[in-house]
């Protein structure tokens, strides 16, 4: 692990077990940020570049903390080392979560106090770009000690103080901002904390969501982002038996089963977490004692209840219920309609529990 020495500027390398206590930096990226290359071998020109007044503010920030060593993203990595970057990518989220403080830059939000509501401050940080990125998610996640900083290095804030005005902005419960445990959260609401953010690289859209599920895959940059989301995925189903992965685009209402269109009939796994964005408030629901799902040869081997549809109209429409609910909804539980043994569609409806019948194996692609 490289850290930036505070003082000198300079890289000092570490192993993982060995790391002295650092401060660490979040921010969005620019044009002319300063690089491995840069403070590897330092020269005067760096130091000119846009991005060394966020190196200098958080080396000087650390030390007023009493800390010696900083860690910084764009220059902490060799980036053109492929094995280097995959390992810093699948280890970020833990080096967020063990730095003693993390320095959140926001260069588009004005000095003063984030909790002031009648401060230009509060609602420029409202309107911060750095809560619409997908890196910076786990960045609001994963630190204990998160603070604040506007434009010109004013602190304006912390997260432990501002929890109610982060929950409003950003839609996550409370507890996740306090740092409670993210396993608590299914897998369909930690996907709709990031249904709305946007990255640079398409492929991260699922790689920044990594540490997030406590996941670790490979980077393949120019997969695409449907392929890289659709691997995460999968991951997830390797070792979780949470059925919410497959509770995604909730806000659906109507169905036109008789004849599915495309957006309807792709599968069981979504394209990217923009599909869970009506999945704020979904948890897990416990009922009946079937096994889970299991990946085997491309295809989901899932065991659920089913129930023929009650609506004549509908035809033999059988509705598969999933273990997953409304969080303050207790009658109802989501279904996904199959259209097809071997194909279902994509609309959720609620349904009661108590008219589930007999199990049944179903196999989709």
């Amino acid at each position: 692990m490289r850290l930036i020495n505070a003082k000198s500027r300079g890289l000092e390398e570490f192993t993982q077990d060995e790391a002295p206590p650092y401060a660490i930096l979040s921010h969005r990226w620019g044009d002319a940020e300063v690089t491995f290359d840069d403070v590897r071998s330092p020269n005067s020109l760096y130091q000119s570049k846009d991005g060394y007044f966020k190196l200098d503010k958080c080396c000087a920030q650390a030390l007023k903390d009493g800390l010696e060593f900083v860690w910084i993203d764009t220059c902490c990595i060799d980036k053109s080392s492929s094995a280097e970057l995959s390992e810093s990518i699948n280890s970020m989220f833990s080096r967020y979560k063990n730095a003693r403080f993390c320095y959140a830059f926001l260069n588009d939000v004005l000095p003063g106090d984030i909790n002031d509501k009648a401060s230009p401050c509060e609602e420029s940080f409202r309107n911060s770009k750095w809560f619409t990125r997908g890196w910076t998610l786990q960045e609001l996640l994963a630190p204990s000690n998160l603070r604040f900083y506007s434009h010109d290095w004013t602190h304006i804030g912390d997260k432990a103080s501002s929890i109610s005005l982060i929950n409003n902005i950003t839609g996550i419960y409370d507890a996740f901002l306090m740092n409670a445990d993210l396993s608590r959260a299914c897998i369909a609401e930690r996907m709709s904390w990031a249904s709305l953010r946007k990255v640079t690289r398409k492929e991260d859209i699922a790689y920044s969501l990594l540490g997030i599920f406590g996941i670790n895959m490979p980077l393949l940059y120019g997969e695409g982002g449907e392929n890289a989301f659709i691997r995460l995925q999968e991951e997830l189903i390797k070792s979780s038996n949470d059925e919410s992965i497959f509770a995604w685009h909730v806000g659906l209402r109507t169905c036109p089963v008789e004849r599915p269109s495309a957006q309807y009939c792709m599968g069981l796994l979504a394209r990217s977490p923009s599909f869970f964005e009506k999945c704020t408030d979904i948890t897990q629901a416990s009922f009946g004692q079937l096994p889970s799902f299991i990946m085997a040869n491309g295809m989901i081997r899932m065991a659920l209840l089913v129930e023929k549809s009650a609506n004549p109209s509908n035809g033999a429409i059988f509705f598969a219920h999933l273990r997953c609910r409304r969080r303050y909804d207790f009658e109802n539980v989501l279904a996904i309609p199959l259209v097809h043994p071997s194909l279902s569609a994509l609309f959720l409806v609620a349904t009661r529990p108590r008219l589930l019948i007999h199990p049944m194996l179903l196999e989709v692609m």
